[in-house]
């Protein structure tokens, strides 16, 4: 990874603890040695089944929950390092200290309060998302008042005005409450407010999830417009394959909190190589009911794991068609492919 990446996550790791008897407590492993990067404007879709810990990826690597383990950067400074990232020589190789072992990473954290302004969040559920007691304006105005961005409450006002009519919202809705409006028009109030200081990159944790289908595309195409007008750089989490395919330069695919797969948007969805990937695939619904009657359909045996009782090795082989002993024995690293299609998996 280099500095013409914005953003840069390295082995992230997200642990909870759970007490599973008297005094004891295991390790529930949400996100477990992620590592991706994005570039300025990119948008970096990430799906997998709800429960593989694509929302803990997004704040953790927001440090709303503060990483157990890995390394994030914003533009090439480290603002979280756990001292836990083996260090790289110029070749890309770890470096190994006298004692034979790799030479880890020190232990950086920096206050998060500066890069608030330049990384924000839309949440997924815009009806707790939003302060009932606030008006509209108050909601988009916050972001504004801790950081001071304004010189005077006209000057404020305008801001706040010029935010909602840049995400399709009337200035007479300044003074209502977020009860008076539609899931839509909330989650607009919503990415109004993310926007208000002006970042370059944005977390969008399942945006149009808990919309209608019909307000759905009305978003997503809104965020590619906000994106075209501003640069900002987005990691779009979903379930919805479609949606993130639409929208997304390129696509991560997570299961049980690690990375399956990683590819440009179209070679994913056109040619995906990971047993797991394919069967997401192949219960996407397709719109030709031709097409449909001829595709095969991927149905997987068995349930998703606990993740407080992971398998050994590859995490998907408890059901995987293709798995064999070195799955069970070994996790199998994301490795290139070509054309920088990332998979992890022994027999693919």
């Amino acid at each position: 990874m280099s500095n013409e990446y914005l953003i840069e996550v390295e082995h992230l790791k997200q642990y909870f603890p759970v007490r599973t008897g008297f005094a004891k407590t295991t390790p529930l492993k949400a996100v477990d040695d992620i590592s991706f990067a994005i570039k300025p404007g990119e948008t970096l879709g990430l799906v997998g089944e709800s429960g593989c810990g694509k929302t803990t990826v997004g704040r953790t690597l927001l440090q709303l929950y503060k990483p157990t383990g890995g390394r994030v950067k914003y533009e090439g400074k480290t603002i979280f390092d756990a001292g836990d990232v083996p260090e790289l020589d110029a070749e890309g190789k770890p470096i190994i200290g006298a004692n034979g072992k790799p030479v880890l990473s020190k232990p950086v954290s920096v206050n998060m309060l500066p890069y608030r302004k330049k990384m924000q969040m839309v949440f997924q559920d815009p009806y707790s998302s939003l302060n009932p007691r606030m008006t509209v304006e108050d909601i988009i105005g916050e972001p504004l008042d801790v950081h001071k961005l304004y010189a005077n409450k006209a000057e404020r006002r305008e801001k706040i005005l010029r935010l909602m009519e840049l995400v399709g919202l009337n200035a007479e809705h300044a003074t209502r409450y977020a009860h008076e409006f539609s899931g839509g028009q909330r989650q607009r109030i919503g990415i109004a407010r993310a926007l208000a200081v002006d970042p370059r990159f944005i977390v969008c944790d399942e945006p149009v999830s808990a919309l209608d289908v019909s307000i759905q595309a009305q978003v997503v195409n809104m965020f590619e417009d906000l994106q075209h007008k501003l640069g900002v750089a987005y990691l779009f989490i979903a379930h919805d394959l479609l949606v993130v395919n639409h929208i997304s330069d390129r696509i991560a695919v997570m299961y049980l909190g690690k990375m399956m797969e990683l590819a440009d948007a179209d070679d994913l969805m056109n040619s995906p190589i990971h047993p797991y990937t394919q069967s997401l695939l192949s219960a996407v619904p397709m719109p030709d009911p031709k097409i449909a009657r001829q595709r095969k359909r991927i149905v997987l045996e068995g349930d998703v794991p606990s993740p407080l009782k992971a398998p050994s090795g590859c995490p998907f082989r408890t059901r995987c068609p293709y798995a064999t002993e070195q799955c069970a024995a070994e996790r199998p690293q994301l490795t290139d492919r070509g054309n920088g299609h990332m998979v992890a998996c022994w027999n693919k």
